[in-house]
């Protein structure tokens, strides 16, 4: 018997006691868990296939192990900027031993409602405090002037924009150097 469950946005084709790696569940090992997105499910002679999954199906399995991948390296690169940058990664995985196919989920159980003895609630009463008084800092007088000037308005002073100044025109004078001549 076969079946196809799918966890960690993949799909396997598994058999009762298969070993797969899978994306990280959680869990311990030794742990025993129970996959119900089962696809489809089948023997030889027929084949169950769900829309999407088949309700009330469930592939129990061991966890065997939590482990990581084989490290892979990304590497990135633009040619001619002196860009280069380099990473590794490994993936968390699972290991799982399939125990059991076709086992049917349990429904839940049903919820039964005791009626509890209704007893009267306690009254609360407060606690008489007395109140006490808050101190309460004197306030801050400030003195006024009894008249107000008002304000002169002074015009903004403008700073006059430099005139533009045509370069002078020099003359050059070539001057002449003696010329040491050693003998």
């Amino acid at each position: 018997m076969f079946a196809i469950i799918k966890t960690g946005g993949k799909q396997y084709r598994v058999t009762s006691g298969d070993v797969i790696k899978v994306e990280k569940l959680s869990g311990n090992p030794g742990d025993i868990i129970q996959l119900n997105q089962v696809l489809a499910m089948g023997d030889d002679k027929d084949i169950k296939i769900g829309t999407p999954l088949l309700s009330d199906q469930l592939v129990s399995a061991e966890i065997l192990e939590q482990a990581r991948a084989d490290k892979i390296i990304i590497f990135k690169k633009k040619r001619r900027q002196n860009y280069r940058r380099k990473k590794g990664h490994r993936q968390h995985l699972t290991v799982l031993r399939i125990i059991d196919i076709g086992g049917t989920t349990k429904a839940a159980p049903k919820k039964t409602t005791a009626k509890k003895a209704t007893a009267t609630p306690k009254k609360v009463v407060p606690k008489k405090t007395t109140p006490t008084p808050k101190k309460v800092a004197p306030k801050k007088t400030t003195a006024k002037k009894a008249t107000s000037t008002p304000k002169k308005v002074v015009p903004k002073k403008t700073t006059p924009t430099p005139k533009k100044v045509a370069p002078k025109k020099t003359t050059a004078k070539k001057t002449l150097t003696k010329r040491s001549t050693k003998k």
